[in-house]
């Protein structure tokens, strides 16, 4: 409760902005008390400005500054809806590209030493995609899900688009990586094609399961399938020679064909 009350021709006044500022922070700190003269300025109130200040308030809170990557993304004429929503992709993000490098520079390190090493690193460029569309998108991984849903796309094409950007990212750090690799033989591309084979097949899979649980049973099927080859080979190599990349092709190939085929059922906006 207060003792004074503010002056009607003050409180007109400051309604049409012509007080003075000490007058108007001395008004503006007895309205906080005082409900009665809150009550007399509301009749003066101009709604037309205040609606236009307030406005101006909520954009300035929700404006989020662009980041590297999304200004990028806008040069090249992404729409600036589509660029924000690529730009918060939990798989772009630099902690997780610096995981992905340190990842790939300890693979190189090892290859200098051995062709165990020279293996290891054939086998972990193809999967490093695999894991990055598993953070691309879904509940529980992506912290900006729920505004991805509420997105003027759906979630199909968030994740599809996403995807490519994962895999053109990861794809670019694995390169860098193989080229300095001993002797830049063919090996420095065998990982290549099973890279794209995976990464389709994990988006095929996730047309009948989340992303995260697509790309978990790539990363087991294809570690099988590695230590099956060795084990029947007793090369590990011979899952990059011919057949193995013939393989990667033809496992792309059908991945297309069922993108393609199921494409309809998240068009009509239905959940991952």
């Amino acid at each position: 409760m207060t003792l004074w009350h503010i002056d009607p021709e003050l409180l007109g006044r400051y309604a049409r902005g012509d007080s003075g500022e000490a007058q108007a922070f001395s008004v503006e700190a007895h309205l906080q008390a005082c409900a009665r003269c809150r009550t007399a300025l509301a009749p003066l109130a101009d709604r037309e400005r205040h609606e236009l200040v307030w406005l101006e308030v909520v954009d300035a809170l929700d404006a989020a500054q662009a980041g590297p990557f999304e200004r990028w993304l806008a040069r090249l004429g992404v729409p600036g809806h589509s660029a924000r929503l690529l730009a918060a992709t939990p798989s772009l993000r630099g902690s997780w590209l610096a995981a992905v490098a340190a990842a790939l520079g300890f693979a190189v390190v090892a290859a200098q030493g051995s062709h165990a090493g020279l293996l290891v690193f054939l086998l972990l460029a193809p999967v490093l995609p695999v894991a990055g569309v598993a953070a691309a998108y879904g509940p529980g991984v992506d912290p900006t899900y729920e505004v991805g849903v509420a997105a003027p796309m759906t979630g199909w094409r968030l994740l599809l688009l996403r995807a490519v950007v994962v895999l053109a990212a990861t794809t670019a750090l694995a390169a860098g990586a193989a080229a300095l690799l001993p002797g830049l033989g063919w090996e420095a591309i065998a990982w290549l094609l099973p890279s794209l084979g995976l990464t389709l097949a994990t988006l095929a899979l996730a047309t009948v399961t989340s992303p995260l649980r697509a790309a978990t049973l790539v990363a087991l099927v294809w570690t099988g399938v590695a230590w099956a080859v060795w084990r029947l080979t007793h090369d590990g190599f011979a899952l990059f020679g011919q057949v193995g990349q013939l393989a990667s092709a033809l496992l792309a190939v059908v991945a297309v064909v069922v993108l393609v085929a199921r494409r309809d059922r998240f068009d009509q906006g239905e959940p991952l």
